[in-house]
């Protein structure tokens, strides 16, 4: 038996520069955290000679191309894994929707457990890079490479999207300090509601053309977030997510709604100096960065919501249980 563990992440600025119709052009940039909250993933021998699958369903096959899961189905291929195993996956909150990058953390922590039941090992590098071939090139998911990489690197990151494909995963090194306090400022909200990331996604695909300034703008987000975190400029920090979100609206008609727009300006007038919705939009965690201070007022003006504490996680996808 195999268990991997995949964090989940937290993206702050430069989302929408991670997809390769803008950044094959003009190359691309994020800033983004993994969190302590997981994706889980256990692979098992199967005394039968089928494969049984678990995750919201229950699939038991006599061969991999039956597979309804597109990503396990995909994932097993790719491994070699293809029978006489069960495959089980769990998560800290719920995966669809939640706008913290749930599918590609489970894409990599799939890939990671089935090489692992093999017997190989292989780099997080591989990792990210085989879970993009699969969602983008295979499936032909309308997503970016941001979540891939941060899920397989864990950590605080300035992750640049090259125009040769290639990815340079750039560590922020910042004073603990400054680390403890940002994730002491920041609040996450859940706003119960849930979104098809695909039609999104699709969207902001298709606006690409017309969206290039503004791409570029939030490019430029990512390295000033970076540069405030580098020079323990935190209330700078705020204000450019405020800034980015503020850009990310415009990218497609459906990444906000009313609803969204309300809570968001119930935070800020409670104090919060900046947040954004995670993920690609119209549903899933609400971000906010506030000073300790106004962080009550905040949360009685999202008195409606459920906060979600969390924390930093440094790590990337790991093995955490092995049985002969």
């Amino acid at each position: 038996m195999i268990i991997s563990k995949t964090p989940l992440r937290i993206s702050f600025c430069g989302g929408g520069t991670d997809i390769g119709d803008y950044y094959e052009k003009y190359g691309g940039a994020v800033t983004s955290t993994t969190i302590d909250t997981y994706m889980y993933i256990i692979v098992n021998d199967r005394f039968d000679g089928d494969i049984r699958l678990g995750y919201s369903q229950t699939e038991i096959i006599d061969h991999v191309d039956k597979i309804k899961h597109p990503l396990l189905r995909e994932g097993m291929k790719a491994s070699g894994v293809t029978s006489k195993v069960e495959i089980l996956s769990m998560a800290d909150i719920p995966s669809k929707g939640s706008g913290l990058g749930g599918s590609s953390s489970f894409v990599v922590g799939l890939l990671n457990a089935l090489h692992s039941f093999k017997g190989e090992f292989k780099s997080v590098d591989y990792l990210a890079k085989k879970a993009c071939e699969l969602e983008i090139g295979l499936l032909n998911e309308p997503i970016g490479k941001q979540d891939q990489y941060a899920s397989a690197f864990g950590g605080l990151n300035h992750i640049q999207f090259n125009k040769n494909e290639s990815v340079f995963v750039d560590p922020i090194i910042c004073s603990k300090e400054t680390k403890k306090n940002l994730f002491n400022n920041l609040m996450l909200f859940y706003t119960g509601m849930t979104s098809e990331a695909r039609t999104v996604l699709q969207g902001q695909k298709e606006n690409i053309g017309k969206n290039i300034e503004v791409l570029k703008k939030m490019k430029d987000l990512a390295v000033k977030s970076r540069d405030a975190l580098l020079n323990n400029s935190l209330n700078d920090f705020g204000e450019l997510l405020h800034d980015n979100w503020e850009l990310k609206k415009g990218l497609a008609n459906n990444i906000s709604n009313e609803t969204i727009n309300n809570y968001y300006e119930n935070a800020r007038n409670a104090g919060a100096v900046g947040g954004k919705l995670c993920g690609s939009g119209n549903g899933g965690f609400l971000l906010f960065y506030v000073e300790p201070e106004h962080q009550d007022s905040v949360r009685d003006g999202l008195k409606n919501l459920r906060e979600e504490k969390f924390s930093f996680e440094p790590q990337g996808t790991k093995i955490i249980y092995v049985e002969e």
